[in-house]
């Protein structure tokens, strides 16, 4: 047996890491803590270093960074690995497991970040001199390295491939994840994209000219850039540049800053600075969602950037210009209520109605105001072989405003005539607002046990046998309780750390008792509720305590991750013992499938449902970091709120994937609801992002026929057909008589090339065959574009 103090040493052994004889390595089985200052990586020529490095109040990610010139909490990062989910200041740390894996825990346990490697012999990580942070194995070879998964900054001789994207930051001060990337396109050309919550376009090279005429060539299968250490950049698409200092052995690093340029800074002589030797934008108003939409930026040489909104729009958030402007005037349809104002030498790039050459500008004028989602118009004469010719494009979104003295067109805004006199000056200026105020997110960490080993130590020289195993029973009995815990709330602490923690009793309070009842479904009872800020809420509250908590943690965690002006905006949570509940925003005009049949809901609103539903869905599908799979779209789910805009909603069924794993997913049961479902779900087929295609053309069905798949619809000859032929019936009519299949509600007041338009894309929604149906992204696209082509 062994003796007292063998076997109450040995936990004190476990508990420290095993050090690295060098300053570059870490060991197997070792880690470095976020609250030891000295527990870093740093390479054998003092260039870079690698540990835990704030990035706001409390707030750290495991990073690499320049040790010139001198930093402490404000460093050089060239490379992290959670800068979208940043760890505590205390009990944090990144750990080389014994398989061959790294992990970097939160303090509530909770991984915030993992390599997925594995190793059966012992493994070492190692800072070099190049910055490059590798996982190597015991003969050398690499498992992991962090030359391999970039983030905003490209360091010499580091090989940029067609796997790798450099993803700018959200601002100077916020190092998360932002709007602009930098990536190879499918045509192996580098590129520029603007990424935002609602729209996305490539701005660098020109999109207005050809590859060819850009300097660039696609013919190329490689797809490699790389920046040498002597300042040089060369791509396979023919792009290079050199640094203005080019030759000097100095550092370097290419960096796409958060207003979307890339720059490539060296650092001065002696190391106190680094000065920027070559950028892709001298002129920042260039780059695509610079001031957001509806407003539009002016380059001052003395200032730099400046954003203004439009006439008639106000700055929608006073601490963020990428969200643009938003509209303080309405714009009536009525031609005689509506002109224009004049903005000159101004362009908003894309978005166009049509291109309309030769048009006179008051021909150009009547063309606008006879299209009632026209926001304006550009007009430019160019001098070509003729004397002049002029181009007039009808804009229907105003994004990328840029205001240039020497352009030579001008744009003419539609504006209320009655407030003509109100608006001398056409820019509206705002300042942004910093606010200081800092606000604690609630996130409770478990207890570390008090460490009684001293205490154990000596009592056990006195005492008998009897009494040693006593006292290793209890400790034991502890840390069993202590890691059920743990693991009991760690997973709502790291789900929930985005929102506000409500009590049951300030909801219980705000609904009246649950009074109110507003919507029911599988998953649970929605009630209406005034919060203590006087916000009217939808609080959801789960029914079953066991289906509920998986449900809670899958609608908690998907919402949190999205942010897109179609889909439920998640205001907090609440969860105590078998209470668990989620806070919604409050939609005024309920769901869709209680406004099918009243007529409030005309064609107008009924297009705008099907075009905003169409972009929420594109969204969660192709644009977030994580591919979102909805699983239940239908009329119960898709809110409207008091400008009639949806808002899809009801997570509790989503299934989020990895980038790239879509096409292959498995689901192990039926989720959804019948009438929508595809029918993969059925017939055990892999389930992907065409099942919430299929399911959305059921609504747009709906949305036409005002006809709900679980109940029957009559054909010519009064013969009834069922809901699964539903597609079917449709699809007969519109060969016949297209007029037929309207909801009679609208009492044949809609617009036929919208709804032809509407019924082409639910039908290719609904195909049998996965691969038929279009994906959300072409839907958005049909239904934005097709109109013209009708």
């Amino acid at each position: 047996m062994a003796g007292p103090f063998t076997v109450l040493l040995l936990p004190l052994i476990l508990c420290f890491p095993l050090s690295s004889s060098s300053p570059d390595i870490l060991s197997e089985g070792s880690s470095l803590s976020v609250e030891t200052v000295g527990d870093v990586l740093t390479s054998l020529d003092g260039t870079f270093s690698a540990g835990f490095h704030p990035i706001g109040q409390n707030a750290y990610c495991f990073a690499i960074w320049f040790n010139k010139p001198p930093c402490l909490d404000n460093c050089t990062l060239v490379w992290m690995a959670n800068r979208d989910h940043p760890v505590n200041g205390r009990q944090s740390k990144l750990s080389l497991t014994k398989t061959g894996k790294l992990i970097l825990t939160d303090a509530t346990r909770i991984i915030a970040w993992e390599t997925s490697t594995a190793s059966l012999s012992p493994t070492h990580l190692k800072l070099y001199d190049s910055g490059n942070l590798v996982l190597h194995d015991l003969e050398g070879a690499k498992l992991w390295q962090s030359f391999d998964s970039p983030t905003d900054t490209l360091l010499p001789l580091q090989q940029f491939n067609k796997d790798s994207r450099l993803v700018s930051s959200r601002s100077r001060s916020n190092y998360s994840s932002g709007f602009f990337n930098f990536y190879f396109d499918t045509d192996n050309v580098l590129c520029l994209l603007y990424d935002g919550p609602e729209v996305s376009s490539v701005y660098w090279p020109n999109p207005s000219v050809l590859r060819a005429e850009a300097g660039r060539s696609n013919y190329n299968d490689s797809r490699i850039a790389v920046l040498d250490s002597l300042g040089n950049f060369s791509s396979t698409d023919d792009f290079t540049f050199k640094s203005a200092d080019y030759g000097s052995k100095i550092q370097r690093r290419l960096k796409l800053d958060f207003d979307g340029s890339i720059r490539l800074y060296s650092l001065s002589e002696g190391g106190h600075s680094w000065v920027v030797s070559w950028q892709s934008f001298p002129q920042s108003c260039l780059v695509h969602g610079s001031c957001g939409p509806n407003s539009i930026c002016s380059f001052i040489p003395s200032f730099g950037r400046k954003c203004s909104c439009i006439p008639g729009y106000k700055m929608k958030d006073h601490t963020d210009w990428s969200l643009g402007c938003e509209p303080e005037l309405h714009l009536s349809c009525n031609e005689s209520e509506v002109g224009f104002l004049k903005l000159g030498h101004s362009e908003f790039y894309s978005y166009d109605y049509g291109l309309f050459p030769n048009y006179t500008l008051e021909r150009c004028k009547n063309l606008c105001l006879q299209l009632c989602y026209c926001k304006g118009f550009q007009f430019i004469a160019m001098k070509t072989n003729q004397p002049y010719t002029t181009y007039c494009y009808p804009k229907t979104q105003l994004w990328n405003g840029h205001h240039e003295p020497s352009y030579g067109g001008d744009f003419y805004f539609k504006f209320p005539k009655a407030h003509f006199s109100y608006y001398n000056n056409p820019l509206k200026d705002y300042e942004l607002e910093c606010s200081a105020r800092v606000e604690q997110l609630n996130r409770p960490y478990p207890k570390r046990p008090e460490n009684p080993s001293l205490k154990i130590l000596l009592w056990s020289a006195s005492v008998i046998g009897g009494i040693e195993f006593f006292i290793i029973f209890l400790v034991w009995y502890f840390l069993i309780r202590t890691r059920q815990d743990s693991r009991s709330t760690g997973g709502y602490h790291l789900a929930a750390t985005s929102f506000r923690k409500f009590t049951y009793a300030e909801l219980d309070k705000a609904t009246n008792g649950f009074k109110t009842e507003i919507g029911r479904g599988a998953g649970g009872i929605v009630y209406k509720g005034k919060l203590s800020d006087d916000r009217i809420a939808a609080i959801k509250r789960l029914i079953d305590a066991n289906h509920g908590e998986a449900e809670f943690l899958a609608e908690l965690n998907t919402i949190g991750k999205l942010n897109h002006m179609n889909l439920i905006d998640l205001w907090g949570y609440c969860v105590e013992g078998k209470h668990k509940l989620l806070v919604y925003e409050y939609m005024e005009h309920g769901s869709l499938a209680e406004n099918l049949s009243s007529k409030t809901l005309d064609w107008k609103k009924r297009f705008q449902i099907a075009v905003g539903t169409a972009k929420g869905l594109a969204y969660i599908h192709e644009e977030c970091l994580e591919w979102i799979l909805h699983c239940d779209i239908k009329p119960q789910n898709i809110l409207i709120d008091s400008n009639y805009e949806p808002k899809v909603s009801d997570f509790g069924l989503s299934w989020l994937l990895n980038r790239g794993d879509v096409k292959y997913s498995k689901i192990s049961r039926l989720r959804g609801t019948r009438g929508y479902m595809a029918p993969e779900w059925v017939l055990n087929m892999p389930i992907t992002s065409k099942v919430d295609v299929y399911s959305y053309g059921i609504v747009l069905l709906e949305l036409v026929t005002g006809r709900s798949p679980s109940m029957g619809v009559h054909g010519i000859d009064g013969k009834k057909v069922m809901q699964r032929t539903l597609s079917r019936w449709v699809r007969e009519q519109t060969e016949t008589w297209m007029a037929m299949i309207v909801d009679p509600t609208l009492e044949g007041k809609y617009d036929m090339a919208e709804m032809s338009i509407l019924v082409k894309v639910a039908l290719q929604c609904v195909q049998e065959d996965k691969d038929a149906r279009p994906t959300m992204g072409e839907v958005v696209q049909m239904l934005l574009h097709l109109v013209e082509k009708q």
